[in-house]
């Protein structure tokens, strides 16, 4: 049942590609996961968005504090403005400080929920161009090296929904990977550490 699979999946991936199925084909496999997860410029990219995710982290912190503060200002002011002691009038200057306060601390909430949606937004959307522009250049990667070695078709072992059956030994996934690290900065040597991120994408 495999091998009927097999030879039903390929002579279908090969009308789609436009190729003759009579043809002499030369197919390889490839394990997209493993050279996105591998390439050295995916660790680059995780260090840069830890680094974005910290700086943006202390700036929601530093803003968070301001805001407690505000709060503990205006408590204060409330008390003030309740004490018997002071006169009728210091007591109404005191309560119009605290409304000014009470206003300041809604819209500093505001500013603190839409800065944060707006880092969310920014990571999302920074993470989601690193992932485009890496599997673009491992898409290319890919074709230049199948070029080379003559295959006709490249199928993604990662995906079993593609993948019937694979040959080990016509995957070239380690011989991408190795021409995709070959520019790698010597540092680059393990995937970034601190906060967890999730660059990921639908890898074909």
């Amino acid at each position: 049942m495999k091998k009927i699979n097999l030879i039903v999946l390929t002579f279908v991936l090969l009308t789609a590609t436009g190729i003759s199925a009579t043809a002499q084909t030369k197919i390889a496999t490839v394990d997209m996961k493993k050279l996105f997860n591998g390439y050295w410029k995916k660790k680059t990219a995780e260090t840069s968005l830890d680094n974005r995710k910290l700086d943006l982290r202390k700036e929601i912190k530093e803003m968070a504090e301001g805001l407690d503060k505000a709060q503990t200002d205006y408590k204060k002011l409330m008390e003030q403005a309740s004490d018997p002691v002071i006169s009728a009038e210091e007591r109404e200057k005191r309560k119009q400080v605290a409304v000014n306060k009470a206003k300041e601390i809604n819209t500093s909430k505001g500013v603190l929920e839409q800065f944060q949606r707006q880092a969310e937004t920014q990571l999302a959307d920074q993470t989601q161009r690193m992932s485009a522009n890496i599997v673009t250049e491992i898409q290319k990667a890919v074709a230049d090296k199948a070029k080379a070695g003559g295959y006709t078709l490249v199928l993604n072992a990662a995906t079993t929904e593609v993948v019937v059956f694979s040959d080990t030994t016509m995957d070239i996934s380690d011989a991408v990977l190795a021409q995709l690290n070959a520019g790698a900065p010597i540092d680059v040597v393990k995937p970034a550490g601190g906060i967890p991120l999730n660059i990921s994408t639908n890898l074909p």
